[in-house]
């Protein structure tokens, strides 16, 4: 019987990522995956046309948000999601193009099957909270 990693406990998510080069490769891969998706058109114009900041906000984010570093918190202070998307116009067709961008760059990931899933599945809270219409 395998034993599978308890993901959410500590940094056991962040570990199973790979660390802070993991997560910014994942997002380096997210936001190619938005840049490059006819259905993530809408949400790729709700970012500036230079992703580098929202690259490194999104990798700082997760290294928290998975249990790793605070590194957000630490060069762009205290993040309310609901808060920080609060000016964008986000749908439940806005959710499902970040999720599906997010589903695509999991896959380019040397990820566990049984994290993608989780990490896919987790990641679909904050993504219902970012929505602000619908």
């Amino acid at each position: 019987m395998q034993i599978l990693p308890d993901f959410g406990q500590g940094d056991s998510s962040y570990n199973a990522a790979g660390g802070q080069e993991g997560l910014r490769q994942l997002a380096r891969d997210f936001y190619h995956a938005m840049n490059t998706r006819a259905d993530a058109a809408v949400i790729r114009a709700m970012h500036p046309a230079d992703l580098d900041e929202s690259i490194d906000k999104l990798a700082r984010f997760l290294s928290g948000w998975l249990g790793g570093p605070s590194l957000y918190r630490e060069k762009y202070g205290p993040i309310s999601i609901p808060r920080a998307h609060g000016h964008l116009a986000i749908g439940t067709a806005e959710r499902d193009a970040w999720l599906a961008c997010m589903a695509q760059a999991l896959e380019q990931q040397d990820y566990t099957p049984e994290f993608k899933s989780y990490l896919l599945k987790a990641l679909s809270v904050p993504a219902e909270r970012c929505r602000t219409r619908d």
